[in-house]
């Protein structure tokens, strides 16, 4: 899998921002949102990172032949863990230094999105403590040596960093980058 589409820079941060905007609309306005019914007259939007197309980076996949053999149990912010399969690893060069990220869904499905939880050097400084998630929809399925874009500025805080009602999980020590990721969404208490 690899992206065939030439990148537009402007379409690509027109998108971004719309998304943004279309996240902080839900966050003020749905009865679903993270945000104490109390603090949403007073909520103005998230705080995110300027685009940087920088932090779209091409990643080298490997996939797990056999994702049931080895799960892995997830910690969360409150309550049980939950338990993950391992379906790929993405390996890219960020800052000049390899980095790898896995690849986890609940169940080996091709309709699930790809669940890429992670911590970097921003954790707990400019972003949520806990760490950030991406999630991304493969348009098919991912074969070892394909190519995949990870684009971090689509990284967000989990519900749990706006509200104690949500229990998250915790990105696991194997998905912790020794990098600063200053895309995506920011956090400030």
């Amino acid at each position: 899998m690899s992206d065939t589409a030439e990148f537009d820079a402007d379409e690509w941060a027109a998108r971004l921002q719309e998304n943004r905007t279309q996240k902080d609309e839900f966050f003020a306005e749905h009865p679903q949102s993270p945000i104490p019914p109390e603090d949403r007259e007073t909520f103005d939007g998230l705080s995110y990172f300027d685009p940087d197309p920088a932090y779209r980076v091409e990643c080298h996949v490997e996939v797990h032949d056999d994702p049931e053999a080895d799960p892995i149990e997830m910690d969360t912010s409150a309550g049980p863990n939950v338990r993950y399969l391992r379906v790929a690893t993405f390996e890219f060069d960020i800052d000049g230094t390899e980095q790898t990220l896995t690849a986890y869904q609940q169940a080996v499905d091709e309709d699930e999105p790809l669940f890429v939880p992670f911590r970097d050097k921003t954790t707990g400084q400019q972003t949520y403590s806990d760490g950030r998630y991406m999630e991304f929809e493969a348009e098919r399925a991912l074969a070892d040596g394909d190519t995949f874009t990870l684009d971090f500025n689509l990284a967000y805080s989990p519900f749990c960093a706006y509200s104690e009602t949500f229990a998250c999980p915790l990105p696991p020590e194997e998905n912790w980058l020794d990098v600063v990721i200053p895309a995506g969404e920011r956090y400030e208490d």
